[in-house]
């Protein structure tokens, strides 16, 4: 459970420099678009606040979200849980298991009634029997754990807007976490599974300003859903170009051009994976050969096929994006064209000139 002593007087004790200490500060002003000059009051702030009690509870989901955040580096898991939040209660983290675990929900909720952070994964089922924990259904433990929480954070497709579970014919009448919590601020972290720095960047933002980040129209920080995958992504030049790959194994694949006539999403989808990546920055699925699923966008799993092109799927504004690849082409055509004539240009000029 959470302790009275303060982050700062946590971090001294365990030897973490106040230099260190400065420098994650700046790392998360950077990540969360937080200005430089916030980063000394931002640094106070921290080091007089106490351990944040964490509730995070999990419902229809497959435990790729809190795989997810095991694999997080900035700040890494251990950080986050032993020096900068108090994790009270986790299924699949926590030692405690049958009534130990319940009773540590209850005495968190009680202890820090008002205070602490819920964080849910999973979507939820109205229809009750489908899923219980300690036999209390879901739906039941979601609304009693969330009357006393400051915030909350749906962490996932599924908790943010149904994911898997909600998709047709939807048998267990899925819901997402806003759908049932309306009175509470609550910040979705979509994505299956999210990235792990979306995670624990959100997290590290309520810890050191006291507020949930800055969201678009469906509920996702800016500073991780603000930009387009597609515009980001080191494949885009190729699109621009209209050079696509047509099979996974063809010359094209073999080039690294667009997968967009393989099915990518990325046009249509609203994550940082092209820049923030996977791994510790490694790779993300569009550089590992495979194009995007559209995963941090609502009812993707309902859109239509996962290898077909946006056109051919429900993608609102695919059409647009099918023009944009014939223009692609012809502008692609036009620019080879055009560097041809400028390159025999130079040739004569350079004959003329002997």
């Amino acid at each position: 459970m959470a302790t009275a002593a303060t982050l700062g007087e946590l971090l001294r004790s365990q030897g973490i420099s106040r230099r260190a200490f400065l420098k994650f500060c700046s790392a998360t002003a950077s990540m969360m678009a937080i200005p430089a000059g916030m980063v000394p009051a931002m640094a106070e702030a921290l080091e007089k606040a106490q351990r944040q009690s964490v509730i995070w509870m999990s419902f229809q989901e497959c435990t790729g979200c809190t795989e997810a955040l095991l694999r997080s580096n900035a700040p890494s898991i251990e950080s986050l849980i032993f020096d900068f939040i108090s994790l009270d209660y986790h299924h699949t983290l926590q030692a405690a298991s049958g009534r130990a675990a319940e009773a540590a929900r209850e005495e968190a909720m009680h202890a820090h009634a008002g205070d602490y952070l819920l964080l849910v994964d999973g979507s939820i089922p109205m229809v009750k029997a489908y899923s219980t924990i300690a036999g209390i259904s879901n739906l039941d433990m979601l609304l009693e754990t969330a009357a006393g929480a400051s915030a909350i954070i749906a962490v996932g497709t599924c908790a943010a807007y149904g994911g898997l579970p909600k998709a047709a014919p939807n048998p267990t009448q899925a819901v997402s976490v806003e759908e049932l919590i309306t009175d509470k601020p609550i910040i979705n972290i979509p994505g299956c599974p999210p990235l792990p720095l979306a995670i624990t960047g959100v997290i590290a933002h309520y810890l050191t300003m006291g507020t949930l980040p800055q969201v678009d129209h469906i509920g996702r920080p800016l500073s991780f859903f603000g930009e387009n995958i597609h515009d980001r992504c080191y494949r885009r030049p190729f699109y621009d170009r209209g050079l696509f790959a047509e099979t996974f194994d063809d010359e094209g694949a073999r080039k690294g051009w667009c997968l967009y006539k393989l099915g990518c999403k990325a046009p249509e989808t609203y994550n940082a994976c092209a820049h923030v990546k996977w791994n510790d920055g490694v790779s993300f699925p569009i550089q590992s050969g495979h194009g995007c699923i559209g995963c941090s966008e609502p009812n993707f799993w309902d859109k239509g096929g996962i290898y077909d092109s946006v056109p051919m799927g429900q993608f609102g504004s695919g059409p647009k994006i099918g023009a944009a690849a014939t223009v692609g082409v012809v502008v692609g055509a036009g620019a080879a064209a055009l560097a041809r004539g400028k390159k025999h240009k130079t040739e004569a000029d350079l004959h003329s000139g002997d």
